[in-house]
């Protein structure tokens, strides 16, 4: 009878790990950052119109901030992936 907690209590019974699979984040990073642009145009409107739209506002131009910010990451790491695999 084997135990459940065999690979806890003891690590030398433990399967390996799975090998990290190497994933194309530009496509996640645009679609979010895209999402985020169109909030903060929705925003805007919203402010044209009069609504106070100020927390929402801001939260939506960090979002894009933010995005932007990892795809610029993201280019580097990749750059520094190629780099390092030849």
């Amino acid at each position: 009878m084997k135990l459940r907690f065999a690979p806890i209590l003891d690590p030398a019974v433990r399967r390996p790990a799975p090998k990290p699979v190497r994933v194309d984040l530009r496509t996640v990073f645009l679609i979010g950052t895209g999402l985020w642009c169109v909030a903060l145009i929705v925003c805007f409107i919203l402010d044209a119109l009069g609504f106070d739209v100020a927390t929402p506002l801001s939260i939506c131009a960090a979002g894009v901030i933010v995005g932007v910010l990892m795809l610029i990451w993201e280019h580097f790491d990749r750059w520094d992936y190629r780099r390092l695999g030849q």
